[in-house]
């Protein structure tokens, strides 16, 4: 399973002294792209494929805390991926130094074209690196129905600032 290391620095911590929520986006942002640069996927092979990420939605579940002065291990499987790679779902856990899992997060994402702003396939070699990825148990082949949590958008509100 593809993992990374991290040191919670006094910057990741909050008024509560313990992890804060956007460190744990940070250290999985972090993870997703060590991962992609690993397998070849860097600021120059995306470009000249014009691509860019785009994160849809990340639900944070959070079991136990993180304090300073521990290592948190955070690990990168694949829950989801479209056959033409233009839509991915990645499963984050968070371990502590025992191996204990503190929090999970299930992120779904997709690939635009920088240059037409519209979502984009995966060439053949960055697809094979994904679906090379360890798969979840419970992965699937992603559709853009799956990108969508409701059948339509919520409606428009018009106000008037008196």
């Amino acid at each position: 399973m593809y993992t990374k290391e991290f040191e919670i620095r006094w910057s990741d911590v909050d008024a509560n002294r313990h992890l804060r929520n956007s460190a744990y986006i940070d250290y999985m942002s972090h993870t997703r792209m060590a991962f992609m640069m690993e397998a070849g996927m860097n600021q120059k092979s995306l470009a000249k494929h014009n691509l860019g990420p785009v994160a849809f939605y990340e639900h944070m579940y959070y079991f136990r805390e993180f304090f300073p002065g521990q290592p948190v291990y955070v690990s990168l499987q694949l829950k989801g991926l479209s056959e033409d790679g233009m839509y991915f779902e990645f499963l984050h856990n968070f371990y502590d130094k025992d191996g204990r899992n503190c929090a999970r997060c299930e992120m779904m994402g997709g690939w635009i074209d920088l240059m037409s702003r519209k979502l984009s396939g995966l060439p053949k070699e960055f697809y094979e690196q994904f679906d090379a990825l360890e798969k979840t148990d419970d992965f699937r082949i992603l559709t853009k129905e799956n990108t969508r949590k409701y059948s339509q958008r919520p409606k428009d509100i018009t106000t008037t600032i008196v």
